[in-house]
């Protein structure tokens, strides 16, 4: 699938979809804005999109993978251990739809406070 790009005030990144249901939905819904939440090292905006949960969602993500939560709903960012974590790995409040990853370092999202625009695009927008 195509690239995309994620831009958190000053942090822009990139980012590869996956061949998933969820990450379809999510491309033809882009451009996507929001507002940054902040849990643990995890970056989540609300979304209105309703995506139902794939077979295959989890709580236990890698570092820089993207997930969508359909309790939230909410398109989220994982970098680093959440308040549920059961160590230093990332760990969702409860299974998400994993359906990209950031290409390169995700550490600058560490500085990244509450309420700081998100807008995510594809490459050519």
């Amino acid at each position: 699938m195509a690239d995309i790009l994620i831009q958190i005030g000053d942090v822009i990144m990139q980012a590869e979809l996956y061949p998933t249901p969820t990450a379809q939905s999510i491309g033809d819904a882009l451009p996507l804005a929001g507002a940054a939440h902040v849990w643990g090292e995890e970056i989540y905006f609300d979304l209105s999109l309703h995506i139902g949960m794939e077979p295959d969602a989890r709580e236990e993500v890698e570092v820089g993978e993207l997930g969508y939560w359909p309790a939230g709903p909410a398109f989220c960012i994982f970098f680093g251990p959440t308040p549920v974590s059961r160590g230093t790995a990332p760990r969702a409040y409860s299974p998400v739809n994993v359906f990209g990853k950031i290409k390169g370092d995700p550490a600058p999202l560490r500085n990244i406070p509450e309420g700081t625009p998100v807008r995510v695009t594809g490459q050519g927008e």
